[in-house]
């Protein structure tokens, strides 16, 4: 069968905070288990572009090219053969077609939502815009030094090497999908900043997590990816 969802990810702005177990446990889909990096734990701001997006295969018009910014963190599986399954868990997903967002409640239950986007991408600027209540708000960094590839084990490699996703239904039982790319260069950034209303964005939650300085901000190049059905656990 075809994948559910074939498109390419580009320029993908990964700003990445520290956060305390304790803030994230309410959002763990159930049999998973928080995922860690050497003790600590993430959440990350995410902004990045869509391009050739295809369902079963079919390009869908006038939904071929569009931004996303989200806010995700990150838990792990063990498969019935022993292995880790490491995913990413989403708060919130933005993108500018209502359409997209649609579907995705639809097919996955995933949180989307749709407002007016824009975005400044070149060899100096990643920024990802979103227009909510009335104003820009925004998620930016410049470009600082080439991409190359994250070493074994790096924080780089365990915030952009989660080949999984986990969503919680509605009744709460957990959808796991596999999300299928090769492994990303990543580039460094400076000046990395997250401009935005958290507590109407995300909830008070996240005010104080996303209110201090990011632990890491690079921009990871992308690839073409695939995104599976999806089981129910």
């Amino acid at each position: 069968m075809r994948p559910f969802l074939t498109a390419a990810w580009h320029d993908l702005l990964m700003v990445n905070y520290a956060v305390a177990p304790a803030t994230l446990a309410p959002f763990v889909p159930a049999g998973t288990e928080l995922d860690d990096d050497d003790g600590a734990h993430y959440a990350s701001m995410v902004g990045f572009r869509f391009t050739d997006v295809r369902l079963r295969g079919i390009p869908v018009p006038l939904h071929q090219r569009f931004d996303e910014v989200n806010l995700r963190f990150y838990v792990r599986r063990k498969a019935p053969d022993g292995t880790w399954r490491r995913a990413a868990v989403f708060i919130k997903e933005i993108v500018p077609l209502p359409a997209v967002a649609v579907i995705a409640r639809a097919a996955f239950n995933e949180p989307y939502a749709y407002h007016a986007m824009r975005a400044t991408v070149d060899t100096t600027n990643v920024r990802y815009e979103w227009r909510r209540n009335g104003r820009w708000e925004s998620l930016g960094a410049l470009r600082a030094g080439p991409p190359q590839l994250p070493a074994l084990g790096s924080h780089e490699a365990f915030i952009t090497e989660h080949y999984w996703g986990y969503v919680r239904q509605r009744s709460g039982r957990t959808k796991e999908y596999a999300v299928h790319h090769p492994q990303w260069t990543v580039a460094p950034t400076r000046y990395a900043r997250l401009e935005a209303d958290v507590a109407t964005l995300y909830g008070p939650t996240f005010v104080d997590v996303l209110s201090h300085e990011p632990h890491s901000a690079f921009v990871a190049t992308g690839s073409a990816v695939a995104i599976d059905d999806g089981t129910l656990l």
